[in-house]
């Protein structure tokens, strides 16, 4: 296994591999410490299917039982594991201008991590491109932990005990979609993570926002919606960024707990983007961990 960084202080493209084998403690091991090092992995030229895909993630812990969407009960794939972030209805076509599925996964071009708004969040995500549009629908990657360290020590100080609320109504109030069934309020109600938490593989700080946040605990809201905008200006910063340019069977594995993503746009009433995650469980919520 070879690892060669190639993005602005994080990220590295692994070769080496073949991920439809099953992995050797040991190699288990490497990617991991991989991931690690530099918070996102890329492996190229890995022709998955679905069972491999979800065969490849078991190696690091226990997956999400199902994905956190909408209109769930339209699925395209077969595994409950696996999230469907594509732009195709349960037949295989291009969802329609006005779809609900559509007007939600809107919400994925807003910078998040992965699950934050679930008690137990999100560890890592392993996501598969199947079939890509001939230009954009990059996905870019921003480093928390470098965004924490560039921070001055009195705002590190001011925040280090802060408390957020997550919830997918959040985020996607950011865009003006508000079409929750009552039973989807309820599975989104919102949950407590930290604002800042210690990244366990590293040992380093790490900033953990979200667009799913809407609320930070002890503030009124416009004062805490002021402060996570103003932060997540700061994390973005392109200096902080990669952006990955897919090409297909691609697999692309990061760790939410030290990382921002957000999906690029491209003409998706036109083309077909396939794209397939599988997403591991963290052990603990954010509260629970040690700061």
């Amino acid at each position: 296994m070879q690892v060669t960084p190639i993005g602005p202080g994080f990220v590295a493209e692994i070769s080496g591999l073949d991920l439809r084998l099953p992995l050797s403690p040991a190699q288990a091991a490497s990617v991991e410490g991989a991931v690690d090092a530099h918070a996102v992995l890329v492996f190229r030229d890995q022709d998955l299917d679905d069972d491999q895909q979800i065969a490849f993630g078991r190696n690091f812990g226990p997956l999400e039982a199902e994905p956190a969407t909408v209109d769930l009960h339209k699925r395209r794939l077969a595994h409950a594991q696996m999230n469907d972030i594509s732009n195709l209805d349960e037949h295989g076509r291009l969802l329609a201008a006005d779809d609900r599925r559509r007007m939600f996964n809107l919400g994925n071009r807003l910078w998040h991590s992965d699950s934050s708004f679930k008690a137990i969040p999100a560890k890592y995500s392993m996501l598969h491109a199947r079939s890509v549009p001939p230009t954009g629908g990059n996905t870019e990657f921003a480093d928390m932990r470098a965004a924490w360290d560039a921070l001055p020590t009195a705002e590190q100080d001011r925040l280090r005990d802060l408390v957020a609320e997550h919830s997918l109504i959040f985020s996607r109030a950011m865009l003006g979609f508000d079409a929750f069934t009552p039973e989807e309020r309820l599975k989104f109600a919102p949950v407590p993570q930290r604002l800042v938490r210690r990244h366990p593989g590293s040992g380093r700080l790490s900033l953990y926002l979200s667009s799913h946040i809407g609320r930070i605990r002890g503030m009124e809201v416009p004062e805490a919606l002021a402060l996570v905008r103003d932060l997540t200006e700061h994390a973005t910063q392109r200096h902080f960024v990669h952006a990955h340019q897919w090409r297909r069977h691609d697999l692309v594995l990061w760790d939410n707990r030290c990382t921002l993503h957000r999906a690029r746009p491209f003409e998706d009433t036109r083309y077909p983007r396939d794209m397939r995650r599988v997403t591991l469980m963290d052990s603990a919520s954010s509260l629970d961990q040690a700061a």
